[in-house]
């Protein structure tokens, strides 16, 4: 469906990305079309989030754009940079876009604080037991044994140990 409508619009060029969030503004695609803009010209977008999802990234990105003399048109929102009334347009759809993305963000953190109070665990599960830190905790503190041999040993990373090593030992009446 994109292509078609770049292919209706009389496109000279069409450049794609796949499989790339467009969070992300270092993309192949989109290096390439920004580099073979001339001023003069119009880089022609089915929707604006092809470009990027964030309001400040797609304000920082039409301004390099008119900085090079180059203009945006995005045919699914009818925007055309060319224009004033289609630059205030952009740049309301570009916060309304912004608005809907915080809003979603804001919901999953409301989600992931209720899981939190309902004593869910969050993220993946710890990497060693409650026994394996008290070792290597023992084994730290008293036997002075060295930090890489214990990573090494229990296949961990150098920092997992320190974390252990830094963290309050639990309470022996509670832990398993």
């Amino acid at each position: 469906m994109q292509m078609e409508a770049l292919h209706n619009a009389n496109c000279d060029h069409i450049f794609t990305d796949e499989g790339i969030s467009g969070t992300i503004f270092a993309r192949e695609g989109l290096d390439k079309v920004v580099a073979s803009l001339q001023q003069g010209d119009t880089l022609i977008v089915w929707r604006l989030d092809r470009i990027g999802r964030t309001l400040i990234g797609l304000v920082e990105f039409l301004t390099e754009l008119g900085h090079r003399g180059v203009e945006l048109c995005s045919l699914t929102e009818n925007i055309d940079t060319s224009s004033s009334g289609g630059r205030l347009v952009f740049h309301m759809m570009a916060a309304l876009a912004e608005f809907e993305r915080s809003l979603i963000s804001e919901r999953t953190c409301a989600g992931l604080q209720t899981a939190r109070n309902n004593g869910k665990q969050l993220g993946r599960p710890p990497r060693l037991t409650v026994i394996e830190a008290r070792k290597i905790r023992h084994a730290v503190l008293i036997e002075q044994e060295k930090i890489s041999k214990l990573a090494h040993k229990y296949d961990v990373s150098y920092r997992t140990i320190m974390r252990i090593v830094a963290k309050e030992p639990e309470d022996e009446s509670t832990a398993p």
